[in-house]
């Protein structure tokens, strides 16, 4: 029995050695290294001009590699075949790459090793240019069946042509071996695509309950995995467009767009590249253009782009790179992401190695690059689920805050209420002492009419000071009751106030000048303005929040934000700006901004009670751009 490489000798009286068949070895794989073969550019050699001058043509190339496949040109390649005495085995010929376009296989009828001119030659005609139904074996792969009943040697010649790369490997192997491990393949394959299955039916139930749009894109793009995934095996072919060849030879192509195409755009939500790395995300929204500018060139009008993978090589790494990024400034979310295209990125390098040749051939490096995007995918699942986690541990946080604060305002209106007792029961002692001292002595009324008069002042000013109080108490109450706008303006009666308060709050923790950073300042020319020291900039104390700009009373503007902050089902539209005296599309603009911001927010974890809410200048900019 003769090894691969052994099987031909340099020697030229044994250059053409043959293959012996043995019912010991099941499979021997041979690729052009193993091979005499020969490059015809000219593409005008006919069988008849191989077989006149066979010594002429046919040549090993010890040094060859995949790297040097030349698309295009036809590859004719010679095997010379050793049929036992006998054999208890059915053998045939098969070939590995499912996207040749074109192999003839030139059977020979009969047996002479010498005179290979003087021999018929059934010709067989494979490759993916046809269809699917008109093969043999029903297989991905391309066989031709090796059944000759006499034993001898048979030459068999090969004339292969592909427009894109070829992974040329030819396996002559038993019937049971091929029967054996096209078993387990396909069993393997079932299980890739059911994970696949799996794992989109999983995020389709999570979208459906989140309706968070990154999940339909990781839907998509686990999709378009499978697809490609498929066209590349050679399974869609056989299962999904048998009778399709010319939309077999672009599916992969399509497919990979849609790849790179739905990988940006979850790239682009689940890292909120908008808000951690807005210089990255118009680099994505620009890498989405241009790719789908060369998608729809190539399809239109050279589909031999395809092809070319270095663009898409270049996307996936600039997502990597990203995710790094987002990761570095502190979004954990993007720990599982940036692991998850590792694992790709080895794949796709392990997998190209094999297919230049750098490595060794053999079942789970082939296979390397389908286990990557397995692994992948669960990683990104992952990353969606601990994202969920730590949102959701974020806003426990914060529900234990306001229910901490909320219990603070509880025992702050208990004891309220004590002293208002206390009060009204000493006053109420007091009054009725004094009644008794007016029925004792009449003669005394006109001092006790006085001291009365002076007793009222007193109540009256403690009166005053206890609704004050209780304002307060309103105050702090106001995110457990819905309170409506008559309500809600005892708290904020005029525009003044609700000037001052809006000052208060974005002052809160010192003064910061928006041009030159100076910290130091006196009153400006508006009420609650801020001119700076140094460079004499004067902001106003709406500017840069919620309420600048707007065209109605502050107060109003407060209690719109109060019931989107708090109650949002509370009124209608249509409600609030009766009850407001406003126009419908002046209530609704104003609400839109603020759902914007709170959107933008929850990106993160954060929930905000109405009297905390003030948005930086980035905010509002970026958001009134995108509202126009």
């Amino acid at each position: 029995m003769y090894s691969a490489i052994g099987s031909y000798s340099d020697d030229r009286d044994k250059r053409y050695h043959p293959i012996e068949i043995s019912d010991s070895v099941d499979q021997q794989i041979f690729t052009l290294v193993d091979l005499p073969f020969y490059v015809d550019s000219t593409k005008e050699l006919s069988l008849n001009d191989i077989l006149d001058n066979p010594l002429l043509y046919f040549q090993y190339d010890r040094n060859y590699s995949p790297r040097k496949f030349k698309a295009g040109n036809n590859y004719w390649v010679r095997i010379d075949v050793k049929i036992p005495e006998s054999s208890n085995k059915y053998w045939l010929l098969e070939f590995y790459d499912q996207t040749i376009d074109e192999i003839v296989v030139f059977k020979p009828e009969s047996k002479n090793f010498k005179n290979l001119a003087s021999v018929n030659y059934a010709q067989i005609e494979l490759g993916d240019k046809n269809q699917f139904d008109d093969r043999t074996f029903q297989h991905k792969n391309f066989e031709v069946l090796i059944n000759h009943t006499e034993a001898g040697v048979y030459s068999y010649f090969i004339k292969i042509n592909s427009h894109r790369f070829a992974d040329i490997r030819i396996a002559v192997r038993s019937v049971n071996r091929f029967v054996y491990y096209s078993l387990n393949e396909y069993f393997l394959f079932g299980l890739l695509y059911g994970m696949i299955l799996i794992i989109s039916i999983y995020n389709l139930l999570m979208y459906l309950v989140i309706k968070e749009k990154k999940y339909l894109y990781y839907i998509f793009y686990i999709l378009s995995v499978g697809f490609y995934a498929m066209c590349v095996d050679g399974i869609a072919f056989q299962y999904l467009w048998p009778n399709f060849p010319e939309w077999n030879e672009i599916a992969y192509g399509v497919f990979l767009y849609f790849i790179i195409l739905f990988a940006l755009l979850f790239s682009k939500k689940f890292l909120v590249t908008r808000i951690h790395a807005p210089e990255l995300n118009a680099i994505i929204i620009s890498l989405i253009i241009i790719r789908s500018i060369f998608f729809l060139y190539t399809l239109l009008f050279d589909q031999n782009l395809f092809d070319h993978r270095i663009l898409d090589i270049l996307i996936m790494a600039f997502i990597f790179f990203t995710g790094i990024m987002v990761w570095l400034r502190g979004y954990l979310p993007a720990r599982f992401f940036v692991v998850a295209y590792g694992v790709l990125f080895v794949g796709f390098f392990i997998k190209a190695l094999v297919l230049w040749g750098d490595i060794p051939f053999n079942t789970f490096l082939h296979y390397s690059l389908r286990i990557s995007f397995i692994i992948e995918m669960i990683l990104l699942s992952f990353a969606l689920a601990d994202r969920v986690r730590i949102l959701k541990r974020n806003r426990d946080k914060v529900l234990k805050r306001m229910m901490a604060e909320q219990q603070d305002n509880l025992q702050m209106k208990e004891q309220l209420n004590q002293e208002l007792e206390k009060k009204v029961t000493e006053r109420t002692k007091e009054l009725f002492e004094k009644n008794q001292l007016l029925e004792v002595s009449y003669d005394k009324l006109k001092d006790q009419a006085s001291e009365i008069y002076t007793i009222n002042n007193l109540l009256d000013l403690e009166n005053w000071k206890l609704k004050n109080r209780l304002k307060s108490v309103v105050k702090g109450r106001m995110l457990m009751k819905k309170l409506t706008f008559e309500e809600f303006a005892t708290v904020f009666p005029e525009n003044d106030k609700c000037l001052h308060q809006v000052a208060h709050m974005k002052w809160n923790e010192g003064f910061k000048c928006r041009r030159c950073d100076n910290k130091k300042y006196s009153e400006g020319s508006k009420p609650y303005s801020r001119r700076c020291s140094k460079c004499g900039y004067n902001e106003s104390a709406t500017a840069y929040t919620l309420f600048h700009g707007i065209k109605f009373p502050l107060v109003k503007a407060f209690y719109i934000l109060y019931v989107v902050l708090n109650h949002e089902d509370y009124l209608s539209l249509e409600e609030m700006a009766r009850v407001l005296g406003l126009q419908k599309n002046t209530v609704w603009n104003f609400k839109k901004k603020v759902n914007n911001f709170l959107h933008d927010e929850e990106e993160h974890g954060h929930i905000h009670a109405w009297k905390d809410v003030m948005i930086d200048l980035e905010i509002i900019e970026s958001e009134d751009k995108e509202n126009k």
